[in-house]
């Protein structure tokens, strides 16, 4: 066996170790989750119909890579059980929306309050500086087993988004400042904006509660969008960017997503944003997105008169 080799099996041990290790302290072996009637599947089906964002059966599915069958089977004794309850969409008829009935509420309460009480207990017996340490090596584990995934070589024309590298934060300042001044006329002090943005994302990082995901398409970086912490409750979306080339690809919704998607993991419960009247296509994702207008100002910036607004989403 070469060096390489036995490396590479040491690390594939470790993994098997941490593996064996995190079950047992989630105790997802036992055959009843948590002390309740369900198994850890079925646990984690209630959870996604309670998010409150009424999912399809299939949008169930993938989150949670679940077998057609199984997940069919579960969800009819859900029903015959008075746990939850099928709505037709609102834009297709075909499908049905599912939630919790008042029952499924009553009985899922209980089990989201041990799950909460769980965490808190495997936090209690660390201080303030270990938690910040767990949090972020948990973030930091949850990156980098799923960036490389996110970033394999895609067909020509698709975009993928990964983590920012060296030099991509002068280029988000850069490259605003490029497009804005090309299709808004904003002058540089936007520019001075977007770097002081960019100073407080990178010099005040909070590995485990702010992400910023770069969008690259054939080899060239096409947009941007950073989750910031406002408060330990709110977060804040900062500078998302499409660039034109990669335009009509959904890539500006899919950045939100992310970060919405993101803010709900790290337990914020709004997320709000800064944009302007003129910036139609932005706000269009934020409302398709359930982005709520909160208030809006006019002003003399960058050269121009704008109108700035202020969004809110809780999550």
């Amino acid at each position: 066996m070469t060096a390489a080799t036995a490396d590479r099996q040491r690390r594939i041990a470790a993994i098997r170790r941490f593996n064996r290790f995190y079950t047992r302290q989630l105790g997802v072996l036992r055959k009843n989750f948590l002390d309740s009637p369900y198994s850890l599947a079925e646990a984690r089906v209630l959870y996604e119909i309670a998010s409150g964002q009424t999912p399809t059966a299939s949008e169930i599915g993938r989150a949670l890579d679940l077998d057609a069958g199984y997940l069919s089977r579960t969800l009819r004794n859900f029903e015959r059980r008075g746990l939850i309850a099928r709505k037709p969409s609102p834009r297709d008829a075909r499908q049905s929306r599912l939630v919790l009935t008042g029952r499924g509420r009553r009985i899922f309460a209980p089990l989201q309050r041990r799950s909460q009480r769980q965490a808190g207990d495997m936090l209690g017996k660390l201080s303030a500086g270990e938690q910040a340490r767990l949090v972020a090596a948990m973030a930091t584990i949850e990156g980098l087993i799923e960036t490389p995934a996110a970033v394999r070589p895609a067909p020509r024309g698709t975009f993928v988004l990964r983590t920012p590298r060296p030099g991509d934060f002068g280029w988000i300042v850069k490259r605003h400042a490029e497009l804005y001044a090309q299709e808004y006329g904003w002058t540089a002090p936007f520019e001075g904006v977007c770097a002081q943005i960019v100073a407080d994302f990178v010099n005040k990082h909070d590995a485990g509660r702010e992400r910023c995901w770069i969008a690259e398409m054939d080899g060239k970086n096409v947009g941007s969008i950073m989750l910031a912490k406002e408060t330990e409750k709110v977060a804040r979306i900062r500078l998302l960017l499409v660039d034109p080339k990669a335009r009509g690809l959904g890539l500006g919704a899919r950045l939100t997503d992310e970060c919405i998607r993101f803010a709900r993991w790290a337990g914020y419960k709004k997320i709000t944003l800064w944009t302007h009247r003129v910036l139609t296509v932005a706000r269009h994702i934020y409302q398709q997105a359930g982005f709520k207008l909160k208030r809006s100002e006019r002003h003399r910036s960058w050269g121009r008169p704008v109108v700035s607004e202020h969004w809110n989403l809780v999550l």
